[in-house]
Order: structure tokens, then sequence, then C-alpha cells
């Protein structure tokens, strides 16, 4: 009796739950596009790559300023308590006859200030690099490599978000069809566990078919649970992923966009100058190549032109206003040795960014080779899986149509019911692994 009554329970719990993901998609539903769209917008690792970016550019201004010459202004104030004398003694200059007598030169002491209590300066020099400017440049050009890393990164963190947002999509498409097809197969093991309850209250059956009918409820309610866990993770992934906030998220179903496959030498053709990870490591290369070139150009002496303008009170032997304008040299030898081990090491720095680059060039041309024949195989089983949910839905239109004039059971209807859900689910998968190779098949060829 208590199974009797637990029967309709579940059986309109679990009708409840198959129902509920309909309603929400027309409360609210989410397509994979907006969903890219959302990921792709509020993404905090894609937001951080952008700003990578940005962040690279701004150096690249930084390093043009360099070229420009360097103004810097200076002043100060000094207040002395002794002063500096000048004092000529008397005769110091000699003597001069006059008229019978002679004259000391000077004829007494003479005592000079050389400076006053008070003593302020203030001036602005300005200073323009000659020789080092052929390093500023690949300085420049260095910085505009590190722009180009950066958004060949961003371009890498963007495909690799789009397709975690597929494959949290499809993963909770599947996964509902999965729950449809557990909550068919409860319906259908407690119907026939009816039925047995009912043979033994008339003695035509024995407890070992109601107890294998009981297992086989708890497996598929078993399953079911494991299939909502399923789903709440996929949900919070995707939220967290698009910045979704509501509690729920409905899914609006995904049209077929077909299944047209490229070349795989085309493929292979794009990828050898357009995919991102072969770029990142030619950019790497020539990198390194420029690091070389700004170490050797660190050789050169430092010379450039000096010119400026300065004022002064306070000390007497030197102009109050003094325009001037020199050059300027400097060569620090203990650099020149050093600076040969700096080279020595940008060299290995280089050879080995271009064992990467040839390693990256062979890795990414086996990956197009073995995703393209995930394409074909995909999209093989993408036909065989159309044509089981074709097939399974005439069936259950059959079914339907037999129930209408009581040839069936319906039992029969759940059954085909749980099978058709199966097929869609084995469908959504092929489709999910077609996306998959196709989105991989266009990142390894930078599309």
């Amino acid at each position: 009796m208590k199974t009797k009554l637990i029967f309709p329970i579940l059986t309109v719990l679990a009708g409840a739950f198959a129902s509920a993901p309909s309603y929400a998609q027309e409360a609210q539903p989410l397509t994979l596009e907006k969903a890219v769209e959302m990921a792709l917008q509020n993404n905090h690792l894609l937001n951080v790559r952008k700003l990578q970016v940005a962040e690279k550019e701004a150096k690249v201004a930084e390093d043009a300023i360099k070229r420009y010459p360097v103004a810097s202004v200076s002043s100060s104030y000094q207040y002395n308590a002794n002063l500096g004398q000048l004092v000529i003694e008397q005769g110091s200059f000699g003597a001069l006859p006059l008229g019978g007598t002679t004259i000391a030169l000077p004829n007494e002491e003479k005592t000079f200030p050389l400076g006053k209590h008070h003593n302020f300066n203030a001036g602005v020099t300005l200073y323009q690099p000659i020789t080092q400017l052929g390093k500023i440049k690949t300085g420049i050009e260095v910085a505009k490599t590190d722009v180009e890393l950066a958004r060949h990164e961003q371009s890498r963190a963007s495909l690799q978000i789009r397709q975690a947002i597929e494959k949290l999509y499809y993963g909770l498409l599947i996964t509902q069809k999965q729950q449809e097809e557990a909550n068919a197969k409860i319906k259908l093991a407690q119907m026939r566990l009816y039925d047995v309850e009912s043979a033994l209250l008339s003695g035509k059956t024995i407890d070992v078919n109601k107890a294998g009918l009981q297992a086989n409820i708890a497996d598929e309610e078993q399953n079911l649970l494991k299939l909502r866990i399923q789903t709440e993770d996929y949900t919070a992934d995707l939220k967290q992923l698009t910045g979704i906030e509501t509690d729920s998220v409905a899914l609006a179903p995904v049209a077929n966009a077909g299944t047209v496959a490229g070349t795989l030498d085309s493929y292979l053709t794009n990828a050898a100058t357009a995919n991102n990870d072969i770029k990142i490591a030619s950019l790497t290369e020539i990198k390194t190549q420029k690091a070389i070139r700004a170490a050797e150009q660190s050789n050169r002496p430092d010379i450039g032109l000096v010119a400026g303008y300065s004022y002064q009170t306070g000390n007497l032997l030197f102009p109050n206003n003094n325009p001037f304008v020199g050059a300027q040299f400097k060569w620090n030898i203990q650099d020149l040795v050093a600076n040969k081990q700096i080279i020595r090491q940008r060299h290995f720095l280089s050879q080995q960014a271009r064992e990467s680059l040839i390693n990256t060039q062979n890795q990414v041309r086996n990956d197009v080779s073995k995703t393209h024949r995930k394409l074909t195989q995909a999209t093989a089983l993408i036909a065989v899986a159309e044509k089981a949910v074709k097939y399974r839905t005439e069936e259950l239109k059959v079914q339907t149509d037999k129930q209408a004039s009581g040839l069936n059971l319906e039992a029969d209807i759940l059954n085909t019911r749980s099978l058709l859900a199966k097929a869609e689910a084995d469908l959504l998968a092929a489709q999910l692994n077609y996306r998959l190779a196709q989105s991989d098949l266009q990142r390894l060829a930078g599309e």
C-alpha cells in the first residue's frame, strides 16, 4: 500500500521537474550566441588581456618620448654665514716711482668680498641624445612587438572562452535530454511496479520481480539526481563566465548550423600564416633578435648635445645670466665587457625561440590534421544521430496513434519517449563534438 501511495507522488514530482526547463525557457531564454557575447563582454580574464594590451601600448608611447630632448629644471637657495674675500696686500703689484718718491701698488691693503650671504640660482638644461637614438628606436620596436604578443594572447583567450561557453551550453542541453530520458524510465518502471503489485495481490507473480523493479527505480532516481547535480555545476560555471546574476538560467535550443568543412590543405595553409600560437612564437623570436640588436647598440658611447640657461645671484665671480650650449660624451668601459655576456645570453634566447617556433609549427600541423579528422568523424556521427532522432520521432507518432485507438499501453509511449530523449541527447553530443572540432580548426587556422 505504501508503494501505491508513493507511485502517484513520484509521478507528479517527475512531471513537474520535466516541465520546469520549458517553463524557464519561456520566461528567460538564453541563446548560445547571447551567452558567448556576454562572456566576451563580462569575463574578467578577457578584461585582463584587454588591459594588458592597453598597458603595452602605453609602454610604446613611453619609449617614444625618449627620442626627444630631455629637459631638466633646477633651482636652489643658500644662506652663507661666512663669505669669501679677495685680499690684495699693499705693494702686491709693485711700486711706482713718482717725483723722487715711490708709491706702493696698491698703496694700502684692499679687501674685496667674493659673494653675498643670500645665494640663489635657477636654470634649465636640454639634452638631446644622438648616438643612442638607434637603441631607442630598437626599444620602441620591442615594445610594439610586446603589443602584438598581447593582442594575440587576447585573441587566444577569446577563443578559449568561446569554446568553454559552447561546452557548457551543449552540456546543459544534453543533461536536460538525459533528465527527460531518466524521467520517462522512472515513470515506466513505476508503472510496471504497479502492475506487479496488482499481480501479487492476485497471486500471479513473486516478490522477486517486485524487488527488481524497485531496484531499477532506485537506479534511475540516482541517475536523475546525478544529472541534476551536473546541471547545477554547469549552470554555475556558465553564470561565472557570462556574468549572469539570475538564480536560474534557461537555454534556447540550438539551431543546426550545418556540417560544411573545408579541405585539410586549406586549413594547413591558413594555419601556417595565421595561427595565433605560431604568431606568438614567431613574434617571440623577432623580439629576441631585436633584443640582440639593442644590446649591440649599447656598445656605442653616449654622445649628445646640451643647451640651457642659468640665472644666479649671490656669487660675484659668475654672471647673473648665462645661456650656454655644448656637447656631452660618456662611455662606460666596464659595460663593454659585461655587454658581451648579455649579447651571448640573448643569442641563446634567440636560439630557444627558434626551436620553440619550429616545434609549434609541427604541433599545429599535427593538431590541424587530427582535428580535421575529428570534424569528419563528427559529421558522420551527426548524420547517423539525425536518422535515429527521425525514426524515433516517427515511432513516437505511431505509438501515439495506437494509443488513441487503444492498441497499445502507456508503457509503450513511455519507452518510446525514453528512447527519443536518448537519441536527441546523442544528437546534441554529436553536434557538440562537431562544433568543438570546428572551433578548434578555426582557432588553429587563425580564422
